[in-house]
């Protein structure tokens, strides 16, 4: 099992909006090559997930999910009506993916940014490096860390 922190502004599809889908929502809209790249090389089923919410007064992490599928080609890029759209794709040879995920759990205490930034186990971390990238990795150690202070 791996883990990975997902980012997702609540005002487009945020941890609530996880929580009402049910046992599965589409992580889809991906459309960087490096997060595509680690959906397509690392994200698995079984993986789990930080869920980050960007674009905020105060970003940070704010609960859990689950992958429950492999990643697939994301049918939002055929679909011309999509604003995630892409022309240059085609089923023969799809340029971004998705994943299901399911919602697993709601932090009683969010994990902002800056709070991060204070945290030295997290001063490596891809988010505090590379803060726009929508699907990043997180080491076990990171992983364990952000749950203890999100659950303290």
């Amino acid at each position: 099992m791996a883990y990975w922190l997902l980012k997702t502004e609540p005002g487009e599809y945020g941890l609530d909006d996880l929580a009402a889908a049910g046992e599965r929502a589409v992580w889809d809209g991906i459309r960087n090559y490096q997060a595509r790249n680690h959906l397509r090389d690392g994200v698995r089923c079984g993986d789990l997930a930080l869920i980050y919410h960007s674009g905020n007064r105060d970003p940070g992490v704010v609960g859990m999910a689950e992958v429950v599928v492999d990643p697939y080609p994301d049918p939002s890029q055929f679909d011309a009506d999509s604003p995630y759209y892409d022309d240059r794709a085609s089923v023969d040879v799809p340029r971004w993916l998705c994943v299901d995920i399911r919602f697993r759990e709601r932090f009683p205490r969010p994990l902002t940014l800056a709070a991060a930034r204070q945290c030295e186990p997290l001063r490596e971390m891809v988010l505090l490096r590379h803060g726009r990238l929508s699907v990043q990795p997180v080491s076990d150690a990171q992983w364990r860390f952000i749950l203890r202070y999100c659950r303290a």
